[in-house]
């Protein structure tokens, strides 16, 4: 019985370091995220009107990005507050 809890025991560690691992890994995802977010302009830019350019294919390609890094924040957070709430589960567990 006890080889059966030292088993378990072992696997929940080693699970819970793939986490770690996972979690450390979107923390340098978020973080580059962020800082791409944050080095796009905030203005659009002026294009002369009646320009069809590619200055306006720049400024929906940017629209686009900044929304799907967005996108991706906002799922990244979700993920980091369904994982919050799974550690804490699995500390009270150990700690029974």
């Amino acid at each position: 019985m006890e080889s059966k809890i030292d088993d378990m025991i072992a696997h929940l560690s080693h699970s819970q370091q793939q986490l770690a691992r996972i979690l450390e890994a979107q923390r340098h995802a978020a973080v580059r995220m962020a800082q791409i977010i944050h080095s796009l302009p905030d203005y659009e830019l002026q294009l002369a009107e009646g320009s069809r350019s590619s200055g306006g294919h720049t400024v929906q390609v940017n629209r686009s990005i900044v929304s799907y890094l967005n996108a991706m924040a906002d799922l990244q957070q979700t993920a980091a507050d369904s994982l919050e709430i799974v550690l804490k589960e699995l500390r009270e567990q150990d700690e029974e």
